[in-house]
């Protein structure tokens, strides 16, 4: 060492710059050396020498890391990692107070006693230090530097009130999982940082709190080693650590050194417990303000000074005792407990027998035990380790591909990766040493980028179980009081600063479902905060829609394509419904007036056009006594009345009055009194949904698809349900009203009493089978007898000859002949003899064809049929007449009329034998046209044709 040579201890409380100086002494010379306690920390300074030098002139080294540039200037190191015997113009020791740590403590102290600059050596650390420098070092100076910003104690604060740019501090893995996942919970989520993480994974993390995508930050007590981060709070979540054998509380100082990361520059920072623990006692808290500590007494020391003869030789020399009262001999370290215990094999014992062999022993016994499985494990490896460098002078490339290929995956959970990242940071570290592999360079590299792999795979890992990046931008804008940008895309999906917070279904903000409580405020107070210029534009757009783009649904409903916007509710009249808008409160009154206005008028012009006959008839001023009040009843009943339910009123009303009512559309039927117009599928739908809303209905029943005739009965819906869908239930099925009429005008030509079959015009009408037709015809009151008969077949057709054409042409005319009641009375010469059918059967028998008869097979069984027969029966009780209108069909059968009459029979007498009355019938009614819309019209016209 040069005379001019200066050695200086820079004492001082944290924040005070310390490492700055350092760094900044350093660069000033022409080469340096700079000692970190953690890599993470010579990372960190590396990146300023870098940004200040360049990568050409800075090298890294640690255990796991190695960057060397040919024209190396600056060696930036963990204090273990240290070159020795470079020679450098400058060299410095930070955290110089871990001389006294059970662990690392020895390393630091030998720093202490041998590392110097040729020019200037820098010890930065505690001021706890001052008595022991002195004591070892009498030649160095002093700097004292003081805190460049107060450090205040502000007692006991829960996490859920934890201000942003706080750091929580823990002691374990699992506490510091415990906070993180709390925090996400709550303040949206937080950095995790821990000594155990890759420098890729911890930079990735710190980047993330210092950039703001998330306000807290939770580690262990890595932070108080020099890492500079923005932090304004430290609270302590445990007083209590395992330095790796016990439990221990933390002294005063240790506490400090955590705390002191709060404050940066001219900062103000504070500190303080948070969860469980309790207060800091007065003294406590005030010393750590004062930056007032015990004097450290005693240094951490083991001999440098190795004998490598014999194993045993080496281990004397690593448990000979110091020389000096302010040093300690170091507890036995994991190293020397490694060596000890792969000593006792034989083999290797055989194996160490001279200086080399023992030195290559102790190197390999210096490998981390990053793992962390359990000593045995680790001595094991080290073994095979040993053996491999031993035998062959380097560890084979395929023993070291598979232990690198088990590890090189990035699935599983936070666990799983990061014992991969701890298992992958031993191979990293025997990559690093300079012959124990072949290919040095290959296996660096592949260490390196699978490290690199796990460590991103470790971040993604951390940020999805405990950043909720939504909440955390979304509290942070929210905090900033600026206005919030909101996108809605054509999904009506909202995105509020980039992040989803939910959809917009028409004025109403449905946030995402995978919130969770404590975060669902939140999203909803900045959702609807961006939103608010949102609701206007959006107001503003359905306000100008064409009625083509709102419908309403079948339950009342009121939608503008396919966001709901409101729902129907009852109103003074059935025909005026009001409409009941769907905006959230933070829309404004003005959005939901605006809205309201125009569900109004799609509704009101709605009803003007599906039942503009209805209102026609309403606005009729020549309606006048009992017409006005039948159509009153009529337009309450929205187009359609249950005949049964008026029959007082239409038996009233005189022709006059009828054809008033008829000149609006208006049908007087059998069954029912309707508008036809009103039959269509659109105002049939409407009409449900009025009716419903007058009913208040909980369920509104649902209108039939569109061309049915015939529906399956409607017996689950509120009573007159049936007749509002324009149907009448009978039986199993429902006929529509106007099919129904038709029906009962064919039934009135029938004979009811005497009964009647189903015709082919009634099936086809109904598009029912026969037996589906029994159902209806006994829900109208009919009687239905079920009867088997023979099945008449048609008769063969046979080719005649010429000879036999005036026969042919003689039964033709008989077959033509009228039968029945229309047919004339035979004569003598018609009625067969029992003669002529004898001569009959014998000129028969003396044919060929009469032969070929008798010896035929017996004929097949005649197949049979299923008939009904129908007769009127009394009627039920939903569709009987009132009293004095009588229950029996009218004419001939006609539904609701009088008894009817029989079909073909004479004069008949009264019961007392008086005089026969007569009856004339009535001129016949002119044949009514089929309905060319009937989907059985062309087989209608066929049986007419055919008539």
């Amino acid at each position: 060492m040069s005379g001019d040579a200066r050695v200086v201890a820079v004492l001082g409380p944290t924040n005070t710059g310390k490492t700055t100086y350092a760094i900044e002494r350093m660069l000033g010379h022409r080469t340096g050396v700079i000692g970190l306690p953690l890599r993470l920390l010579a990372r960190e300074v590396y990146d300023r020498c870098v940004a200040l030098r360049g990568p050409s002139v800075v090298a890294l080294v640690t255990g796991e890391e190695r960057i060397v540039p040919p024209r190396t200037q600056y060696w930036v190191c963990t204090v273990e990692a240290m070159p020795e015997g470079m020679g450098c113009d400058f060299l410095a020791i930070d955290e110089i107070q871990l001389c006294a740590d059970p662990e690392r403590g020895h390393v630091f102290t030998d720093r202490l006693l041998r590392s110097r600059g040729l020019h200037e050596t820098l010890f930065l650390g505690a001021e706890t230090m001052r008595d022991p420098i002195k004591a070892l070092v009498p030649e160095a100076q002093y700097m004292h530097r003081e805190r460049m910003s107060q450090l205040v104690y502000s007692g006991q604060k829960k996490v859920s009130r934890m201000r942003p740019r706080s750091a929580i501090v823990g002691f374990s893995v699992d506490n510091v999982y415990a906070i993180a996942e709390l925090i996400r919970r709550q303040k949206g989520g937080a950095a995790v940082v821990m000594g155990a993480l890759s420098p890729r994974t911890r930079n990735a993390q710190v980047d993330m709190y210092q950039n703001g995508e998330v306000d807290f930050l939770v580690a262990t007590d890595a932070i108080g080693m020099g890492l500079n981060l923005d932090i304004d709070h430290v609270a302590f979540s445990s007083l209590t650590k395992f330095d790796g054998r016990r439990m221990r509380p933390l002294a005063p100082n240790e506490l400090a050194q955590i705390a002191g990361r709060a404050g940066r520059g001219q900062k103000d920072g504070t500190f303080g417990v948070t969860g469980d623990v309790r207060p800091l006692d007065d003294g406590t808290a005030q010393a750590i303000m004062d930056h007032r500590f015990t004097p450290i007494q005693k240094l951490q020391w083991r001999n440098h000074a190795l004998q490598f003869g014999t194993i045993d030789a080496l281990v004397r020399s690593l448990e000979s005792p110091p020389d000096h009262d302010v040093l300690v001999r170091a507890r036995e370290a994991d190293d020397l407990k490694s060596l000890k215990t792969i000593a006792e094999s034989a083999e290797v014992t055989a194996r160490c027998t001279n200086g080399p062999s023992v030195r290559l022993l102790w190197d390999v016994c210096r490998v981390p035990d990053f793992r962390g499985i359990s000593h045995g494990e680790h001595s094991n490896l080290l073994d095979v380790i040993f053996r491999y460098l031993h035998e062959r002078g380097s560890i084979p490339d395929d023993w070291m591909a598979r232990q690198i290929k088990r590890i090189d995956r990035s699935d599983g959970d936070i666990d799983a990766i990061s014992k991969r990242l701890a298992f992958i940071r031993t191979w990293t570290y025997v990559a690093q040493r300079k012959g124990w592999t072949d290919n040095l360079d290959h296996w660096r590299s592949e260490t390196r980028h699978v490290e690199d792999r796990l460590s991103d795979a470790l971040h993604e890992k951390l940020t999805q179980r405990f950043v909720d990046r939504r909440t955390s931008v979304l509290l942070r804008r929210l905090g900033q009081k600026e206005a919030m940008v909101a996108e809605v895309n054509d999904q009506g999906e909202v995105t509020v600063e980039g992040e989803f917070v939910g959809k917009l279904d028409g004025f109403r903000f449905s946030q995402d479902k995978g919130a969770g409580a404590a975060e669902a405020k939140t999203i909803k107070t900045a959702a609807l905060q961006a939103l608010a210029p949102h609701f206007h534009l959006r107001a503003d757009r359905f306000y100008n829609a064409p009625d083509t783009e709102i419908d309403f649904t079948e339950q009342g409903g009121l939608m503008w394509g396919s966001s709901a916007v409101g729902k129907l509710v009852a109103g003074s009249e059935p025909l005026k419904p009001q409409v009941e808008v769907f905006v959230d409160d933070v829309a404004g009154p003005e959005v939901a007036q605006k809205v309201q206005r125009r569900a109004q008028h799609f509704i009101d012009r709605k009803i003007a056009a599906l039942f503009e006959p209805l209102l026609n008839m309403q606005r009729d001023e020549t309606l006048s006594g009992l017409a006005k009040g039948f159509a009153f009843r009529l337009i309450e009943n929205l187009g359609v009345l249950p005949r049964a339910s008026v029959a007082d009123d239409v038996k009233a009303l005189d022709q006059d009055a009828r054809g008033a009512l008829r000149k609006h559309g208006i049908r007087f039927g059998q069954f029912t009194i309707f508008m036809p117009l009103l039959l269509k599928p659109a105002p049939t739908r409407l009409r449900l949904v009025l009716w419903s809303l007058s009913k208040n209905l909980g369920e509104f029943p649902e209108s039939p698809p569109p061309g049915l005739v015939t529906i399956p009965a409607m017996t689950d819906t509120a009573d007159g349900a049936d007749i509002m869908a324009g149907y009448r239930n009978s039986g199993e099925r429902a006929i529509r009203i106007d099919m129904l009429e038709r029906l009962a005008d064919m039934l009135r030509a029938e004979d009811s009493r005497g009964g009647f079959e189903a015709k082919a015009d009634m099936l086809s009408i109904t598009g029912m089978t026969l037996e589906q037709f029994s159902g209806l015809m006994a829900g109208l009151g009919y009687k239905a007898e079920k009867g088997e008969r023979e099945k008449v077949k048609p008769a063969p057709v046979v080719v005649a000859d010429a000879t036999d054409a005036p026969a042919k042409a003689e039964a033709t005319e008989d077959a033509a002949a009228p039968t029945g009641e229309d047919a004339a009375t035979p004569t003598a010469e018609d009625v067969p003899t029992p003669e002529a059918d004898a001569d009959a059967i014998v000129a028969a028998e003396a044919t060929p064809e009469a032969k070929a008869d008798q010896d035929a097979p017996a004929a097949e069984p005649a197949e049979t049929e299923v008939f009904y027969t129908f007769t009127w029966g009394r009627a039920p009780a939903a569709n009987r007449a009132r009293p004095n209108q009588g229950g029996k069909p009218r004419g001939k059968g006609a539904p609701g009329g009088g008894k009817p009459k029989g079909k073909g029979k004479g004069p008949r007498k009264d019961g007392a034998g008086g005089k026969a009355q007569n009856f004339s019938a009535r001129p016949p009614r002119r044949e009514k046209p089929i309905d060319p819309d009937n989907p059985f019209a062309a087989a209608l016209m066929g049986l007419k044709d055919n008539k």
